[in-house]
């Protein structure tokens, strides 16, 4: 017969590290008093006859028999979210909504409401408002529609049979750390709730075949809170990111099983809920000063769009025996290594000079094609030498100061002529076969090292 016994275990709130006794720093992530006690329950019994083992719940199939014709996609109404999704919204999919308080989770979901509402039947599920607060946000977005079904329930079971017995076309959970389940013993928002009710959800979604989007926290850190092993339940991973105080979101796709991960759409936060950017690149440029030292123009490519962005340096005198560096929307690093390569290779000596990278609009570029504007930034503040308001730049920097090529320099040259740029320095392997567009006037200058560069604007 079998027996119930009841085991203490320490489970680490970051990573989801389990140990049967606490210490102070996580053994699995190295995180500092995170290590939470947890009391479940576990059965000892006989292993199963062979007769009495549950038989499989699917058999195994060709994968030559597997019709995929009746995939369908639901379109959110909003073609940055569809951009990012891979096309709209899969059916018996999970999708995971992160980012930070107040950057707009709750508000994109009322969105997609008012779009979907229309023609299918949503449940809205809530933890954190009550329905009188979601109808007042509704109200106040300009979402009204008889197929949404709003539940304030915290009970991931009492969810889970509803949504068995209403069997909507989508569902929305806002948000997972508030789901319990109640035959564990841990409190909500816990690393084991967390997977538990996921799990739970997950199951569900895939059984009726609905898709289900996922609000979840973040921490101090940015992750999204609780275990890690949470981004490898769902489908998809979406990033709010940007500054809450500004009016500027992006929100970018970290892990996309029904489409690319390189993908980023772009919001602007009204009174009226988010809209689109149509023109990200030029609500980035917007506002850019002219005839000052220390800005150039790179172009990054995002998935299939590439995107213009402002990149400001600033190289002043350290009031301080150590120099600073600081980078916003620029990798840290990848900064410390391009100082050391304009130091080493061209001759400016920034070793005793504060220097400061900051990408404008809360853009983060991580492709290493920015190299070369943000190399000329420095260089501009550096000497205070003005880089033409016309001119774009754009180049991978190598260790020996070499420009190294990068891809789509068509793509990427045809968007900055598109809005105006007269002047392109851009690697010189890149220049063999570029085509311009038939009425472009925008003169080429293809450079093989950094100094070339730093000479085609006359230092």
């Amino acid at each position: 017969m079998a027996n119930t016994k009841t085991k203490s275990l320490f489970v680490c709130s970051q990573c989801g590290y389990e140990c049967g006794k606490w210490y102070g720093k996580c053994p699995g992530c190295g995180e500092w008093n995170t290590l939470n006690e947890e009391i479940r329950e576990t059965s000892k019994s006989g292993l199963p006859a062979p007769q009495q083992r549950r038989k499989a719940s699917s058999l195994p199939v060709k994968i030559t028999e597997i019709s995929t014709e009746d995939e369908e996609r639901y379109y959110t109404g909003s073609k940055e979210l569809d951009r990012v999704l891979g096309g709209g919204i899969v059916k018996g999919s999970l999708v995971l909504l992160g980012g930070d308080p107040g950057i707009g989770k709750s508000t994109i979901l009322l969105q997609i409401c008012s779009h979907l509402g229309k023609i299918l039947k949503i449940l809205y599920i809530s933890g954190e408002e009550s329905k009188r607060q979601i109808k007042l946000r509704a109200s106040r977005l300009g979402v009204s529609c008889e197929n949404l079904l709003i539940m304030t329930e915290t009970d991931v079971e009492i969810v889970a049979d509803q949504i068995q017995t209403e069997k909507p076309d989508l569902v929305m959970i806002d948000s997972i750390q508030t789901m319990n389940d109640k035959e564990l013993s841990s409190s909500p928002g816990s690393v084991t709730q967390v997977r538990e009710c996921t799990n739970i959800l997950m199951r569900t979604a895939k059984s009726l075949d609905i898709p289900c989007i996922i609000v979840g926290h973040v921490n101090k850190d940015g992750a999204i809170a609780g275990p890690k092993v949470l981004e490898h339940i769902v489908d998809a991973v979406l990033y709010f990111e940007g500054d809450k105080q500004m009016s500027y979101r992006i929100l970018r796709a970290v892990k996309n099983r029904y489409g690319s991960t390189n993908e980023i759409g772009v919001f602007q936060m009204g009174d009226t809920g988010l809209s689109e950017v149509e023109n990200p690149s030029l609500m980035l440029l917007s506002g850019r000063p002219k005839n000052v030292s220390g800005t150039c123009v790179a172009c990054t490519m995002e998935g299939s769009r590439p995107i213009l962005a402002e990149i400001q340096g600033l190289v002043t005198n350290s009031g301080y025996g150590n120099a600073r560096r600081m980078s916003t929307g620029f990798d840290y690093n990848r900064m410390s290594m391009l100082l050391a390569v304009l130091e080493k290779r061209c001759g400016y000596f920034f070793s005793s000079l504060d220097a400061y990278v900051n990408v404008i609009g809360g853009l983060r570029l991580d492709e290493p094609a920015t190299d070369l504007a943000v190399a000329l930034a420095l260089v501009s503040s550096l000497k205070d030498m003005v880089v033409p308001e016309d001119l774009l730049a754009f180049g991978e920097v190598g260790l020996t100061g070499e420009i190294r090529s990068v891809s789509r320099a068509a793509m990427r040259v045809s968007e900055a002529a598109r809005l105006g740029f007269k002047k392109c320095i851009l690697p010189y392997h890149n220049v063999k076969g570029l085509t311009l567009p038939p009425d472009s006037d925008m003169e080429i200058i293809g450079v093989r090292s950094i100094r070339d560069a730093v000479s085609a604007l006359g230092g």
